[in-house]
């Protein structure tokens, strides 16, 4: 795939994604959540041109940070977006307005990394951000899918999300 539709790919990718995130949306924890970020992954890997032929190292430092910066955003995504459960068991997430600034801050650092490339002449291609993306989508959907499922199961009435739990034993006067 050339790079041009690499980008279109992942703008689109993230927009659908970002715009998703932002409403109320149900949590299907059976549902096959790593599926989006291992086709993303295996159009990166596939798609070659991953590490720069004539600086392999500082090409494969980059994408190394790269993959850092797509964890550490993924993984700050999930634990500000809010999960939590209604009282008929059904499982909500939305993103929150630190989720938006985790996102700009992930991509402030994608564009130095890139920049740092630019600057000691390292070709990066659209494929490394791809990776970093599929990076991201997978920590994120992986987390957000854990934190849903240690909600438990409904059993009798279960409070939502964040609700105080009370003691079921008798308070002494």
């Amino acid at each position: 795939m050339s790079g041009l539709l690499n980008a279109l790919a992942i703008v689109a990718v993230v927009a659908i994604v970002i715009a998703r995130q932002f409403r109320a949306r149900a949590i299907d924890t059976d549902r096959r959540w790593w599926l989006l970020p291992v086709i993303l992954a295996v159009m990166a890997v596939r798609g070659g041109g991953i590490l720069d032929a004539h600086h392999r190292t500082g090409s494969a430092s980059l994408l190394a940070v790269e993959m850092v910066i797509g964890l550490a955003t993924g993984a700050g995504w999930a634990w500000t977006s809010r999960v939590w459960r209604e009282p008929d068991g059904v499982v909500w997430s939305k993103s929150t307005g630190a989720s938006l600034a985790v996102w700009g801050v992930g991509i402030a650092l994608r564009v130095g990394v890139f920049a740092l490339g630019r600057t000691f002449g390292v070709h990066q291609d659209t494929s490394a951000l791809m990776l970093g993306l599929a990076a991201t989508l997978l920590v994120r959907a992986g987390i957000v899918t854990w934190r849903a499922r240690s909600l438990g199961s409904v059993s009798g009435s279960a409070p939502a999300y964040g609700d105080e739990v009370l003691s079921a034993r008798k308070e002494r006067v």
